[in-house]
């Protein structure tokens, strides 16, 4: 039944390619980096690999910085392999790059076809597989275990509803589960469902995100920048996705008047300009991060700050007075809430938050971020905060005891995920 399954879902790879590379190629209109080295997609490559190569997938921005404190305990503990870290997103792929640099060989996932996948595991002969979080690819991982390379999956979450849509295919999810070598659960929950869908050795090693430490010059210039606003506060959304910028902003009306200056970070690089048509169709004067320091200077008398640019959201936390955290006011489940809690920045979360359940639940019982059931209930709660510096600072110094609290996963799922090299 698995063998059918997998070639029923080999015939649907085989007929979504054609679609999968025109969306690419749309997507290359806004975001260009998606029209370079395509053959990768195809798995083809070209410049020789001479070393033994661990190999590690983050799909996107998140999951590549995640996964950088247990990439970097591999190659300690292997100082002769080569790092091929692997994504599937542009916004990954740079921030692969600015992490890593010449440190690593930086390549597109290949698609899930198996000439794809055949050619390029017979290229870079990995002696290990890491795929952070929920990145199951079916015949990679039996084209994986096929040649002998053991497969961890690391940092692993798995939500309710992602389980449901995998238990769907049992006969197609339940073998490549089983054939995971290794998986570091986030929680006792995503370590149950993923047990349910027939993942063998998993422990619970706890969310490697929670390790990470913003950087510090970007933390400090944020804050330098915030001390010479003088007493006008920050209010900071974070990562937002498509449909909350308007939805926060018709919440918002007029009552941020000068003195609070709002301060928007689109999650996505191909988005800014819409957001920055969306704020001045709205009569608001805007500057653009991109436009360099004099458009940020102490004395903008600009209604909204445009955080366009990739990689600095310590900066942008480091501003921050209070943060409304982007991916939770519509359903798309929050983007990382971990980040500003860490700096001890006070955050106000939408409804939605599947994603990071058990952060977000973490932080609101610790006292360190607030819960709105809706956009005009997010903006009430954001300008009460800014309101109360005395609230602020306790909710902060929550936030960073929260995070302190839960390190440790790095070194947990570096035991399980080294063992496999051994």
């Amino acid at each position: 039944m698995s063998a059918l399954a997998r070639a029923a879902y080999t015939v649907a790879v085989w007929l979504a390619l054609p679609i999968a590379l025109l969306r690419l190629l749309l997507r290359a209109r806004r975001e260009p980096l998606y029209r370079e080295r395509i053959g990768e997609r195809f798995g083809v490559h070209s410049l020789p690999v001479d070393r033994p190569v661990i190999w590690v997938h983050a799909v996107s921005v998140g999951e590549a910085r995640a996964s950088v404190p247990l990439a970097r305990g591999l190659l300690a503990r292997h100082p002769g392999a080569m790092l091929l870290a692997t994504c599937s997103t542009a916004a990954g792929r740079e921030a692969l790059e600015q992490i890593w640099g010449n440190e690593a060989r930086i390549a597109w996932l290949p698609w899930d076809a198996p000439f794809a996948v055949r050619r390029f595991l017979a290229f870079f002969r990995p002696r290990l597989a890491v795929l952070m979080e929920t990145e199951v690819w079916f015949n990679l991982i039996e084209r994986c275990k096929a040649n002998g390379i053991p497969v961890a999956l690391a940092n692993a979450r798995m939500s309710e509803k992602s389980a449901r849509g995998y238990a769907m295919f049992g006969a197609l999810s339940g073998p490549a589960f089983a054939a995971l070598d290794a998986v570091c659960a986030q929680t006792e929950a995503d370590a149950g469902r993923l047990r349910a869908l027939g993942a063998r050795t998993v422990e619970v090693s706890g969310n490697l995100k929670f390790d990470l430490l913003p950087d510090a010059a970007q933390a400090h210039r944020g804050a330098q920048l915030k001390r010479s606003l003088g007493a006008r506060p920050v209010l900071l959304w974070a990562s937002t996705r498509e449909g909350e910028e308007a939805a926060l902003l018709d919440a918002l009306g007029a009552k941020a008047a000068k003195p609070c200056l709002l301060v928007i970070v689109p999650r996505h690089p191909r988005r800014f300009d819409e957001v920055a048509g969306l704020i001045a169709r709205r009569g608001l004067t805007l500057a653009r991060r991109s436009a360099g320091a004099a458009a940020w200077a102490a004395d903008s008398q600009a209604d909204v700050l445009l955080g366009d640019t990739m990689g600095e959201m310590a900066f942008y936390y480091g501003l921050a007075d209070v943060v409304v955290m982007g991916g939770s006011v519509l359903p798309f489940g929050s983007q990382n809430l971990i980040e500003p809690l860490a700096q001890g920045v006070p955050v106000v979360l939408g409804p939605s938050d599947y994603n990071f359940s058990d952060a977000a639940r973490a932080a609101l019982g610790a006292g360190a971020a607030v819960r709105a059931a809706h956009a005009a209930g997010v903006i009430e709660a954001a300008l009460s905060l800014i309101a109360d510096a005395a609230r602020r600072a306790r909710m902060g110094e929550a936030g960073i005891k929260l995070c302190a609290a839960h390190r440790g996963a790095t070194g947990r799922q570096l035991e399980t995920i080294a063992a496999l090299l051994r």
